[in-house]
């Protein structure tokens, strides 16, 4: 707290001083999405845009630049002019695929760290008619079955692998042997499988998934979020259920720059955040993607090093990199 207390002063004392965003910006700004259209990163870099254009004074156009992970379109940023005039919707892969291909991705400190946006929970759901109401019914048919109950994933090292197996950790049981990972592509894919009968449950981002527990057609037993969502009020959270890893593991956005942005790019979008984070449209499409805003919660280079520190351990704990 003191830390984000002292952030705050430092922003005001800048944007006191004559210095404050005198030229900047004077142009538009692009903001990399490093995903495809339609999806989460998508929605949330379009929302970003259209709710901070008011207060920054000019145009935010969104670009997606997808590919190699979310790795082509940071790189693409990392590599900009350090002027503010190219941002990245950074997403939790900025902090996963360096903490566990260091030798291929973008390093997850080569960013200069604007704010934090948003988590976008993940949810633990089985399908509607299945005999689990808690994770810990889940958990004990997991350890009945011995490795005979399965699960999709985008992959075993993709943000919801890592959301199953850390729960698998959790509860002392081996993360890459205690359920079967069935890969897929795509959260749709995802949740049709489970709906399909074709796995047990999936741990996966909620809004793939909110359409059909609300339906009924799925149960959702657990969310990986700093809280309660506010469509599903009687579902914990992992942290909740004092799990240690599961409970630190949840999707988010972020905004980064190149690394050494100018000192009063840094504070415009201090200030920027700042009304955003209490804009009502901003809130609402939030709420819409089943996301909670986070802007002014976390110091967000702090956090970024606490994933990148959390994914690296578990890289090394589940045996993807030596320790």
């Amino acid at each position: 707290m003191k830390k984000i207390l002292g952030t705050i002063a430092s922003v005001a004392m800048l944007a006191s001083g004559p210095a404050f965003a005198d030229g900047y910006p004077d142009q538009a700004v692009t903001l990399v999405v490093p995903y495809g259209p339609g999806g989460a990163s998508d929605l949330a870099g379009r929302a970003l845009a259209d709710t901070a254009q008011p207060y920054l004074g000019q145009p935010v156009t969104v670009m997606n630049k997808p590919g190699a992970g979310g790795m082509s379109g940071a790189r693409a940023v990392t590599e900009a002019d350090a002027d503010g005039y190219t941002l990245l919707l950074a997403r939790v892969g900025m902090a996963l695929s360096p903490a566990v291909t260091p030798d291929s991705a973008v390093a997850w400190d080569s960013y200069t760290f604007l704010g934090a946006l948003e988590a976008t929970p993940m949810i633990l759901a089985v399908r509607g008619d299945a005999p689990y109401d808690t994770p810990a019914d889940l958990i004990d048919a997991i350890k009945d079955s011995k490795g005979r109950m399965t699960y999709a994933a985008s992959g075993a090292t993709a943000i919801d692998g890592f959301t199953t197996q850390s729960l698998l950790a959790d509860n002392d049981l081996d993360p890459l042997t205690a359920a079967t990972l069935i890969p897929y592509k795509g959260g749709g894919a995802l949740a049709t499988a489970l709906l399909g009968g074709h796995v047990d449950f999936v741990a996966m981002a909620a809004a793939s998934l909110m359409p059909h527990i609300q339906s009924g057609d799925m149960k959702a037993l657990m969310v990986f979020a700093p809280a309660r969502m506010d469509t599903l009020p009687d579902v914990p959270t992992a942290a909740e259920l004092g799990y240690e890893k599961a409970g630190q593991v949840a999707g988010w956005s972020a905004l980064y720059g190149p690394k050494d942005l100018p000192e009063d790019v840094v504070a415009k979008w201090h200030d920027v955040l700042g009304k955003v984070a209490t804009d009502e449209k901003w809130l609402e499409l939030a709420k819409r993607r089943g996301s909670i805003s986070t802007i002014g919660t976390v110091d967000m280079s702090d956090y970024a090093k606490a994933q990148y520190e959390l994914f690296n351990g578990m890289a090394k704990d589940f045996g993807y990199l030596p320790n």
